[in-house]
């Protein structure tokens, strides 16, 4: 029913006009596939980014219904590494990895904040340093940091998170509205209150399933499942700032189910990747910067 329901989405909103974009004028290269996804662990891959601390690989998860894990794979999709976090899978659907409390560190932030019928008054986000490569592939967090929150304007589905590694905010987008909404939550992220994830701007698109920021913090992407959206922020400017421009958008070959995109760590391109679905091949794909 889950994917029968995503096509039938995918025809509604291929009856709506053209989403507003300026022209694409910003230079990748055609996708590259890099690898086919044949891991029987990576069935419903919901979210994907770059590490730090481990240059050329990337950290990716499941979606609803799956355990609390996430992996690190490398750009053929072997996977170096699972992690078993001290939390529940309700609906993971993004994932960030940036700074956090100790500047000398970098983090992993998991977005349980899918919310497909609008019924949960809360969305939670876990922090915990990126772990180091065990000889046996498996690392058990021990413990993790829980920020806990709510949207300002209420219950809403939301699948994509970001943060911007200049002022340490979390961004969350809500997904079904068109516009769409970007939510923030300010450093330092409380792990003991209830937070409030204030609305700061609107967008004009729609159906949002992931976004990533750059490790320079300078240049945005969002996607949904027929479109890749581009920002690219002015010297010193915040990321809302920068969003209240029209998006541009980048030339892109809609993908089963993606529902996936990241910057590389070195800023050279993004990649993406979809779910497995409908008995379709699924692939890693890299967009080059020209």
């Amino acid at each position: 029913m889950k994917h029968v329901l995503f096509v039938l989405m995918i025809l509604v909103i291929s009856c709506h006009s053209r989403t507003p974009t300026q022209n694409a004028t910003y230079d990748f290269m055609p996708p590259k596939r890099l690898a086919e996804l044949t891991h029987a662990k990576l069935s419903e891959l919901s979210g994907l980014v770059a590490s730090h601390k481990h240059p050329g690989l990337l950290w990716t998860h499941n979606d609803s219904g799956n355990g609390a894990e996430i992996f690190l794979v490398d750009t053929t999709l072997n996977l170096k590494l699972t992690c078993i976090l001290p939390a529940y899978n309700r609906d993971w659907e993004d994932i960030a990895v940036g700074p956090g409390p100790d500047p000398a560190k970098s983090y992993v932030y998991v977005g349980d904040i899918g919310d497909n019928d609008a019924i949960y008054p809360l969305k939670y986000i876990y922090r915990f340093e990126e772990p180091d490569l065990t000889p046996n592939k498996i690392a058990k967090i021990a413990s993790l940091d829980t920020i806990t929150f709510r949207l300002a304007d209420g219950k809403k589905d939301s699948e994509a998170l970001m943060i911007d590694p200049k002022s340490k905010s979390l961004y969350v987008v809500s997904k079904r509205e068109k516009p769409v909404y970007v939510y923030e939550l300010p450093f330092p992220q409380s792990t003991t209150d209830t937070l409030v994830a204030q609305k700061k701007i609107s967008l004009p698109i729609t159906q949002i399933v992931s976004a990533s920021i750059s490790s320079k913090g300078d240049e945005i992407l969002m996607k949904n499942y027929e479109h890749i959206y581009y920002w690219k922020a002015k010297q010193g400017e915040a990321i809302e700032k920068a969003l209240a421009r029209i998006p541009n958008e980048v030339d892109y070959d809609p993908e089963p189910q993606g529902e996936a995109i990241t910057w590389a760590a070195n800023g050279s391109g993004f990649y993406t990747i979809s779910e497995r679905t409908l008995g379709k091949k699924v692939y890693l794909y890299f967009y080059k910067r020209k």
